[in-house]
Order: structure tokens, then C-alpha cells, then sequence
């Protein structure tokens, strides 16, 4: 197995076996992915376009009362209520969902991973038993109102107020002003009968920070209780089959038993007490089930882009277009070099983001069953949801969009779904967490990690540290490394170009790229302790973009190191060939598009980085014959693409065609080109 590199390009060799890969893709939730997607072949979860917004919504929520008559939603609920405990296969069973329509997705992910996981982690006992019932057959369907009009992301600044009136037993929740209303919350226009809010606990005169209170919105009858006032958010760019709603409370008082207490609690003469001391870790531990959701969306945005390329690279395989090697063929899509660099690398990344989330989902799993719930697990768990999730959302959205573009006009008709699927999307980057904001904490912990490094070194490891890392920069950004590079190479481009295929190579690359990045935000930043608060802000806005550039640079990193470690279980050798030139693929145009921070900070010669770009392909024109393999080996079935441009109604067309001209040629009734007259004449 191999290639040998000739005058005319590489000669594949290898073969992929799409039985391993599948296998591969599918990771360790093979079979709860499987029994879901058996399920989402069925018509009546799949997404009717062009409905209205009022008949989507009674359209989502019965596809949910049918999720739950198929018994599809309640494994992550405890094995006493007819749960399966098993968080790790609900997350991966969910993301399915975006498949058949991600409303009805969206929508469970509101009743049963927000609203009722914040029951399950952050309630009692007696709460399980009194609510998570109902919760789970859906019987009290609920809502999630954390967000307000004036805070989405900076969770701890949220306006709502919950005062303890010692006298009643009761907490008296209100909306003090306007920008503290609660915004953007599914099921809450509509369907909501209950929810879970989060507002600021105030006991004895004290603020204790945000804590979260079950409360009732709706009776039986469906009508709005006293103190509560519900407007309708209308409708949206993507999500219509849910709806979005907005709330404001006006002194509604609640029992004391309604505050979900496992974090902290409220005795009847109104003490606080809790079993986490410090405020701050107290706030970050209750919003930890927050996370879930940033792994579902992670998961969820690479099934889309993954039947974006189905759809895409089937439909390149299929259509032709010009006459460039023959006079009597026209050529396929994906033959054009083009072509391959609009679609092959975001497959690439597509399968690399799909290894590292598989990573996420078996820490997740770690955490929330408690075989290892340690607070640096958590931690963890937290930086890396924060990490992928934004990169696997943006490239959702990058790869519906170039995907829609690769196939034409036929990638904008509905039937194809690349616009729905897009429109859909296009909230993920925001919800559950901006991505911007979640690339800042991975930034701090970066640094905190940084720092870390030397709290406990001596003075004469700091200085040995100092002058290496001094050191180092002048060998790269004054030259001498890049210099040494230049005379390597000198006159040898197969030379410079083999470099960049070596592992070590790609890791030291991507790795350093992240170090010098730290190591100069670090820089920046170390006296800004010493300052006032105001100039500590100032300081750190002003390095704002480096520091979510160092952010992204680390992401790039998880994703390379995940698909490497994914190699390492593939003993199918073609297999494992065709993988490794994807995963070359991956990192190489990764290092092409930062190229110029290489060059600047000496990383890459100017010799060698002429030869990144052709170098990267002739590593196209490799996977290009194993395209269609890699996407169908995704394991996605007919019902669940529902793309024209898929279902291979473009080859019966293309073949018909050839056919047609073919049968034509060889008849005495074919015309003769005006060309090949202008010819005849000018012999003459």
C-alpha cells in the first residue's frame, strides 16, 4: 500500500475498507447511534419544509410525544424513574436528532437537557420524585430561563431577584427592570406549563449569587398565572418549530422547597448555608450542567456537516462540467483541483472535529456518571466543551455554506436542505455559550496553566527557563533557525515539501504556535496584577484578539492530536494510509491558513513554505478517489441525507446524457459542428 510520486502525480494505491472506517466514525456509542438513527429514518420526525411558524411548533411538539412513546429520550434520567443513568449514549443519541429536524431537536434538548437535567443535578431527592416524572413523559413540559435581554453570557450579572421573606416560607421572584426580562427561552411562548429560572438569592439582607428555582408559569387550563407576563419572541432566522418566548415576573412567590438545593439551601428563618464555600466555585459548579449542552451542539454541528458533504461530494462525483480531457465527456466536479480544495479539506476537519469530540463525550460521560467526578475531571471538561465547541459550530456553518455553493443552484432548493440546515444552525454558534466568550476561558485556563508552570520553581530553574525561551526567539524571529532551514533545502523541493508530512513535524508546528502565542499574551499581561481593576480590564481588552487567537491555535491542536490518536487504532493499512493523508491534510491547511504567523516568527523557511501549498494538492488529488468512501462511511442512510443531489438522480442524468451524444455520433443523422466545417475549408 502507497503512493509513488510522478511527473503526472501520485498513483493510489490504497483501498479503504468503509466497513472499519464506519466503525471508526461511529466511536464508542456505535450502538446507541445506530438504534437512534434506525429510529430518525422514520418520516415522522423529519422537518416538513415550508411550514408555517405556528404549524412547526405543534409540528416539534408532537414529534417529541412520539420520542417519548419510543422510549428515546430518558437515558440519562436516574434507572429509578425508568432512566438508563448512561450520560454519555443520551448526548450521542440527541445529536442524532439533527438529522431529522433540528427544531424537534433543539426542542428536547430544551425539556430534557436543560430544563430537566437542571432538576436532576442541581435538585434534591424529593424533587426528583415530585417532578422528574412528569419531566421525562413530558407531561410538564417546561422551560430554561436563565438568558435575560441584558446578560446572556456573563451569567453571574443576571438582573432577577429572589428574596427570601422569612414571614411566608416563600422566595418573591421578580424582574426589577426591563434588560432583566428572560429572553430567548424555548418552549416558553407556547407549551411551557413550568420552568426552572435563575435569579439572584437574596437572604437576611445578603446576595448569595445566582441559584436556581423550579416555578409554575402555567395551570392546567394553560393560562398564564398571576405575576407572570409572556410575550411571544415570533419568528426566527432557523428554529421556527420552536417557541422561542420571553418572560418577566412580577413579585410571584414561590415555597422555600422550590429552590433547587443541592449547592445551597434556605432554612424557614431564612440562613443560607452550603456545602461549597467559596462563591465563585459554588456559581461554576451549578452551571456545570450547562456543558452538556456545548457537547450536544458540538456533536450536533458535525452531523450536519457531515450530510453537507455527503451531499456535496456525491453530487461532485456525479456532475460534469466542460470539456477539459476530452472532446466527447464532459469532466466530473470533483476532478477540478478546485474543487477538491473547497471540499476535501473541510472533510478533513470534519473527521479530525469528530475524533475530539468523541473525546469530549467519554470525559462527559466520566464526569456526570461519577467514575470520575473530580473537580480538575470537571475542569477539564469545561476548557474542552469551551475549546471544540466553537470551532465545531463555526465549521458547521463554513461547510453548509461551501457545500450549498459546490452543488450549484440545486444547493439552494429546499429539497436539498443545505439552506434549512444552515438557517437552523446558525443559532448554535451563539447559544449555550458564545462562542467568543467560551474561547476567553479557554484562553485564562491557558494561562493559568502557564503560570502554574513556575509557582513552585526555584530561582535558578526561572532563569535557566528564561534563557532558554530568550534563547529560542532569537533563533526564530531573527532568522538563524529559518536561515539553517534555507541551506537544508537549497535547490531540494521534494526535500522541503517531505518535511511537512512528518508527525512530529505537524505536532511541533501546531504545538509551538500555541507556547509562543501563550508565552506573548503571558508576556503582556504579567504585571497586570500589580494594577488597578480598571487598568487590569483595559490591559486584558486590549489584548483581547491575541488571546482568542491563542484559543483557536489550541483548538487547531486538540483536533490534530485527537485524529493522531485515532490512527493509532486503525490496523487496516489502506485504511490507515488514506486517513493519515486526511489527517495530513487537516494539519497542513490549517499551518496554510496562519502561514503568515510561520513566516514571521521564523517557524518556516520562505523555501518551504513554497512548497506547503502544491505539496498540499497533491495530497487532494490522493484522497480524491477516496472521497465518496470517507462520507459514505459516515453511516448515514438515505432517509436520514433526504438530498436530490445525493440520491444519484445526477448519474442516471449524466449517464442518460452520454448515452444520448454517444448514440447520436454514431448515426448518420448527427449534425456537423460549424467548427469542424471552418476546419475543412481552411485545408482547402
Amino acid at each position: 500500500m502507497g503512493t509513488n510520486d510522478t511527473a503526472t502525480g501520485p498513483v493510489d494505491t490504497a483501498t479503504v475498507n468503509t466497513e472499519v472506517l464506519e466503525e471508526l466514525f461511529l466511536g464508542d456509542w456505535a450502538p446507541t447511534r445506530r438504534v437512534a438513527r434506525e429510529l430518525l429514518k422514520d418520516s415522522r420526525f423529519h422537518k416538513t419544509e415550508g411550514l408555517t411558524k405556528e404549524d412547526h411548533r405543534e409540528q416539534a411538539l408532537k414529534q417529541l410525544h412520539q420520542l417519548v412513546a419510543e422510549g428515546a429520550v430518558h437515558r440519562a434520567f436516574p434507572e429509578e424513574f425508568g432512566g438508563e443513568d448512561d450520560h454519555g449514549a443520551n448526548i450521542a443519541a440527541f445529536e442524532e436528532l439533527v438529522t431529522g429536524d433540528p427544531s424537534m431537536q433543539i426542542k428536547a434538548g430544551v425539556q430534557w437537557g436543560l430544563f430537566g437535567a437542571a432538576v436532576l443535578h442541581l435538585g434534591s431527592a424529593e424533587h426528583h420524585r415530585k417532578w422528574l416524572p412528569g419531566i421525562m413523559d413530558l407531561s410538564i413540559p417546561g422551560a430554561y430561563a436563565m438568558t435575560e435581554i441584558g446578560h446572556g453570557s456573563d451569567v453571574a450579572a443576571l438582573g432577577t431577584t429572589a428574596t427570601y421573606d422569612p414571614q411566608t416560607e416563600e422566595f418573591v421572584i421578580h424582574t426589577p427592570f426591563e434588560a432583566a426580562t428572560k429572553r430567548f427561552l424555548g418552549n416558553a411562548a407556547l407549551h411551557a406549563k413550568d420552568a426552572v429560572v435563575f435569579a439572584q438569592l437574596i437572604t437576611n439582607g445578603v446576595n448569595h449569587g445566582v441559584h436556581c428555582f423550579y416555578m409554575h408559569l402555567r395551570d392546567d387550563n394553560g393560562e398564564v398565572l398571576p405575576g407572570i407576563h409572556i410575550a411571544d419572541d415570533g419568528h426566527k432566522g432557523g428554529l421556527n418549530g420552536v417557541d422561542n418566548g420571553q418572560i418577566r415576573f412580577e413579585s410571584v412567590r414561590v415555597p422555600r422547597t422550590y429552590l433547587l438545593n443541592r449547592y445551597g439551601d434556605v432554612a424557614a428563618d431564612g440562613s443560607y448555608t452550603s456545602s461549597i464555600e467559596s462563591p465563585g466555585r459554588r456559581f461554576f459548579t451549578m452551571l456545570g450542567t450547562l456543558v452538556q449542552g456545548r457537547v450536544s451542539l458540538t456533536g450536533s454541528a458535525l452531523a450536519a456537516s457531515k450530510l453537507a458533504l455527503i451531499g456535496a461530494i456525491t453530487y461532485g462525483n456525479q456532475r460534469r462540467q466542460f470539456h477539459a480531457a476530452s472532446t466527447t465527456e464532459e469532466e466530473v466536479l470533483l476532478d477540478y483541483q478546485l474543487h477538491q480544495r473547497r471540499l476535501i479539506p473541510r472533510l478533513a476537519k470534519t473527521v479530525a472535529a469528530g475524533f475530539a469530540h468523541e473525546k469530549l463525550l467519554a470525559k462527559l460521560d466520566d464526569v456526570f456518571s461519577g467514575r470520575d467526578g473530580s473537580d480538575e475531571n470537571r475542569q477539564e471538561l469545561e476548557t474542552l466543551a469551551a475549546a471544540i465547541k466553537p470551532i465545531a459550530t463555526w465549521h458547521g456553518l463554513d461547510t453548509l455554506q461551501e457545500a450549498r455553493e459546490a452543488c450549484g443552484g440545486a444547493g439552494f432548493i429546499s429539497e436539498n436542505r443545505f439552506t434549512s440546515l444552515r438557517a437552523d444552525l446558525d443559532v448554535y454558534v451563539t447559544f449555550e455559550g458564545d462562542n467568543n466568550v467560551l474561547l476567553q476561558l479557554v484562553a485564562k485556563r491557558l494561562l493559568a496553566d502557564y503560570a502554574a508552570e513556575f509557582k513552585n520553581a526555584d530561582a535558578g530553574a526561572l532563569a535557566s527557563y528564561v534563557a532558554n525561551q530568550a534563547g529560542d526567539r532569537v533563533m526564530h524571529r531573527f532568522g538563524l533557525r529559518r536561515a539553517l532551514q534555507e541551506v537544508r533545502d537549497t535547490g531540494d523541493e521534494r526535500r522541503s515539501a517531505n518535511w511537512f508530512k512528518q508527525t512530529e513535524v505537524q505536532r511541533n508546528l501546531l504545538a509551538g504556535r500555541v507556547r509562543q502565542m501563550v508565552v506573548d499574551v503571558a508576556g503582556e499581561l504579567r504585571s497586570v496584577a500589580k494594577l488597578p481593576p480598571e487598568k487590569q480590564a483595559k490591559v486584558f481588552n486590549e489584548h483581547q484578539y491575541e488571546i482568542i487567537n491563542a484559543a483557536k491555535a489550541h483548538a487547531d491542536l486538540l483536533l490534530w492530536e485527537s485524529f493522531t490518536d485515532a490512527l493509532e487504532k486503525v490496523e487496516h493499512s489502506g485504511t490507515k494510509q488514506v486517513l493519515t493523508w486526511l489527517r495530513d491534510i487537516y494539519a497542513l491547511t490549517t499551518i496554510e491558513e496562519t502561514l503568515d504567523w510561520y513566516l514571521g516568527n521564523g517557524r518556516i523557511s520562505s523555501q518551504r513554505a513554497r512548497t506547503l501549498s502544491p505539496y498540499i494538492n497533491r495530497l487532494l488529488a490522493r484522497v480524491r478517489p477516496h472521497a465518496q468512501e470517507i462520507v459514505d462511511s459516515f453511516g448515514y442512510a438515505p432517509e436520514h441525507v433526504r438530498m436530490e443531489v445525493a440520491s444519484g438522480a445526477e448519474e442516471r442524468r449524466q449517464q442518460e446524457a452520454i448515452e444520448y451524444y454517444r448514440t447520436l455520433r454514431a448515426s448518420s443523422a448527427a449534425p456537423v459542428d460549424e467548427k469542424v466545417l471552418q476546419e475543412r475549408s481552411r485545408k482547402r
